[in-house]
């Protein structure tokens, strides 16, 4: 499942819901020819950055833990998909792991094999740090994907997603639904309380409603990010709370069993924002036939975007419509609200 970091820029823009990722930058403005300005000096956006043109070819190794979530999942497929785009990437999968000394075996062997760079999502960062280290002590530059590691030299490049943003994005997009209610009442069905990643959900939706005096959160819960968890804990909070307003979900997986239980009750007096964009949440507030309305993207489509980083660096070119020659040290993806009004423009996104 996604994973904070402790780098993710936070977004002034809170009430977008246009979400756009790393590799609409690396196709775009993308000339290499050499151009001068007036005064006869290089222009800054002319140095060669990545685009479809086949280049020089480039093998990347990808290595993930297993695809036990639909989030993960669609990590691999992202991936995998966005390497068959160009003839000139070779994409080297392992099987996956979430046991760590498996997985640092599979990263292991890619740094045997000499691929040319390194897409590493890891199962636990710090246990993988070393790893990472050996890598780009080896000469293959790392592209971190979401689970960050330790120290940033085992790393060239980390990308992912913002969990705080997403509780930002959640607690904004139902303060603005709920702004004219007096003393309205708000519940969350959190994920995992031991993961970080859970806890800057909260804090971020805490944050968020603090704009919203008329608001108070009344209930959390606690699921474990599965169809299971969701049903039951969302029918404790259903029989514990009488009368409330609003529910944040923080996973669309668990978001499955919460609607079951939701449906079960026969409520529908509140409206429900889910987390992540699963393709089952994309769905459901297509069909406008149940409370979940909105959902907050944690974007598995950073896969994509990480091999497009993967084959610039690889190419040893820059991003296009970016001055800098190289690429970014960091890339935090945007938590953007997808609802009725946007959801067909994202729906082929969605995992399942």
């Amino acid at each position: 499942m996604p994973e904070p970091t402790s780098l993710t820029s936070r977004r002034g823009l809170l009430f977008g819901t246009a979400a756009v990722s790393a590799g609409a930058f690396l196709v775009g403005c993308t000339s290499n020819d050499t151009k001068n300005t007036d005064n006869g000096e290089p222009a800054a956006n002319s140095r060669p950055a990545a685009d479809d043109k086949p280049g020089k070819h480039v093998t990347i190794g990808f290595a993930g833990p297993q695809a036990d979530h639909g989030w993960l999942n669609a990590i691999n497929d992202n991936a995998k998909s966005r390497a068959k785009k160009y003839s000139d990437v070779t994409l080297e999968i392992t099987e996956g792991s979430n046991d760590t000394a498996a997985q640092i075996g599979q990263i292991q062997t890619l740094i045997n094999k000499k691929v040319d760079v390194l897409v590493v999502l890891p199962a636990d960062g710090k246990a993988l740090t070393q790893v990472g280290l050996q890598a780009m002590r080896a000469g293959i530059p790392v592209v971190n994907l979401d689970r960050i590691f330790n120290s940033p030299q085992a790393y060239r490049c980390w990308i992912g997603g913002d969990n705080y943003g997403m509780g930002l994005s959640a607690g904004h997009y139902i303060g603005e639904k709920l702004k004219d209610k007096q003393d309205a009442r708000v519940i969350e069905l959190a994920g995992l309380d031991n993961l970080e990643l859970t806890k800057q959900r909260t804090q971020g939706f805490d944050a968020a409603l603090k704009n919203y005096p008329n608001i108070k959160k009344v209930a959390r819960q606690a699921a474990e990010f599965t169809v299971e968890s969701g049903q039951a804990k969302m029918a404790q909070l259903l029989q514990a709370q009488s009368k409330f307003d609003a529910l944040w979900n923080h996973d669309d997986d668990q978001g499955v069993g919460a609607l079951r239980a939701i449906k079960q009750a026969g409520r529908d007096d509140f409206l429900m924002v889910g987390g992540a964009g699963a393709l089952s949440a994309f769905q459901a507030i297509d069909a406008d036939d149940s409370v979940l309305k909105a959902t907050v993207l944690y974007p598995p489509t950073m896969a994509a975007s990480a091999i497009d980083l993967a084959r610039a660096l690889g190419q040893g070119k820059g991003v296009g419509g970016l001055a800098e020659f190289e690429i970014p040290a960091s890339l935090t993806l945007y938590s953007a609200v997808v609802d009725k009004d946007n959801v067909k423009q994202y729906m082929a996104t969605g995992f399942k």
